[in-house]
């Protein structure tokens, strides 16, 4: 608190008679609160505890059977019909066109070739969602995010339906297609693309069976498995234990054996960290997010 100036007026009388002067002084002062003095026998002030805010996130809750997420939509089914179209029609093409020139041997190799890159594009595909990105990047999020998921309930995938399963590759083979649909007519060119853009849109439906049990796959299915022309369940069974980073590729499997062996993969991962600094997932421990966990029963 403060006391504001105060002026008063004082008479004096100089030495030498002069007549009377007025002086004036001014006073003025300045009171402070005082602080409070501790006392003893005060009892002192308890501190108050305040939660911290939750920085833990959110455990994920596993699908149940009849989860929407994994039902099909019509729009689902829009997409598999239209990558099925844009697939049909180049090998369509290619057995026209090798009929008309009575060249069936190349448009064959070309095809072969097609389901061999297919296998080995599926692995290298697979490696890159399972190791780098997440929920949020470009483009690949939602893949990234289904495969992370994939990993800690893999038994989901036998329960979507099918074209909840392919849509989304169904979609990217459409608009990659499409143009060699409308533009190419060599035979040899559709068998290759129409070969492989089939093989790589139906991957996730032979992932979905590599993770099937025997007793419940159609025989077709088995045979083709333990022909080597499938991803083995045995196979794709290694590639869901730990550290998780072998067995990629899931439409035959064929390249499997020899990537891991040369260290294909571990070589790339060296290549992008030096270049570009990014660690991938595979050099960490499993996190929970990693762990399988069984499927439960509903009681």
């Amino acid at each position: 608190m403060s006391i504001l100036p105060q002026h008063k007026y004082y008479l004096t009388r100089s030495p030498t008679h002069a007549p009377w002067h007025r002086k004036r002084v001014i006073c003025s002062a300045t009171t402070l609160t005082p602080k409070p003095k501790f006392r003893p026998d005060q009892p002192a002030a308890e501190p108050q505890l305040v939660n911290p805010p939750n920085l833990v996130t959110p455990v994920s809750i596993p699908p149940v059977l009849n989860d929407p997420s994994l039902q099909s939509t019509w729009s689902h089914r829009s997409w598999v019909a239209t990558g099925c179209v844009t697939v049909l029609v180049p090998l369509a093409k290619a057995t026209v066109g090798a009929a008309h020139s009575h060249i069936w041997l190349e448009p064959m190799l070309a095809g072969y070739l097609g389901f061999i890159l297919a296998d080995l594009g599926s692995g290298i595909y697979h490696w890159g969602i399972d190791n780098y990105g997440d929920g949020s990047t470009p483009v690949f999020g939602n893949q990234i995010e289904a495969f992370q998921g994939h990993h800690k309930w893999p038994w989901t995938i036998t329960r979507r339906q099918f074209a909840n399963n392919l849509h989304a590759l169904a979609r990217a083979v459409a608009f990659v297609v499409l143009p060699i649909d409308l533009a190419c007519n060599d035979p040899v060119i559709n068998a290759f693309a129409g070969v492989c853009s089939g093989c790589i849109m139906f991957s996730q439906q032979f992932h979905a069976w590599a993770h099937g049990t025997k007793s419940k796959l159609p025989p077709i299915v088995v045979a083709l498995q333990d022909a080597g022309l499938l991803v083995s369940r045995s196979q794709h069974a290694a590639h869901h234990r730990e550290p998780y980073n072998s067995n990629y590729c899931i439409v035959s499997g064929v390249w499997n054996e020899f990537l891991d062996k040369n260290k294909f993969f571990e070589a790339m991962e060296m290549a992008l960290y030096f270049k570009l600094g990014v660690r991938p997932r595979s050099w960490s421990e499993p996190s929970t997010d990693w762990i399988e966990e069984t499927e439960s029963t509903s009681p």
